[in-house]
């Protein structure tokens, strides 16, 4: 799982609008998450999300099985983590940047009991 693409998230300044051009252009179906935050269904495992600042690309989660050490090596290697973040029953979330500047995510899966 480490280093596999696990989600990805469309930003959109009309996320009702990226949804019909997505689903019609596609196929794909979608399903409210959260406040504005469209799960993708029948195709990646993704979102459509409200754009933000510094979210206005497509943003790609890479799975580790140790977030805390992973964002640790991203600093190490001269990338920025922002910190941690908990989502629950979802799992742990860092957004970084790699030494260049590009603009990536951290994804550990929450435990399943």
């Amino acid at each position: 799982m480490s280093g596999q693409i696990s989600w990805v998230e469309l930003p959109a300044a009309d996320t009702a609008r990226a949804r019909a051009f997505y689903c019609g252009l596609f196929g794909w179906g979608t399903s409210e998450f959260g406040p504005d935050y469209h799960v993708i269904g029948g195709g990646p495992a993704g979102a459509i999300a409200p754009r933000g600042d510094g979210f206005t690309h497509p943003r790609v989660y890479f799975g580790t099985g140790d977030i805390d050490a992973s964002a640790k090596q991203v600093r190490e290697l001269g990338g920025h983590s922002e910190d941690v973040q908990t989502i629950p029953g979802v799992g742990r979330i860092a957004h970084c940047h790699d030494d260049q500047g590009t603009p990536f995510s951290l994804y550990e899966p929450a435990a399943q009991d």
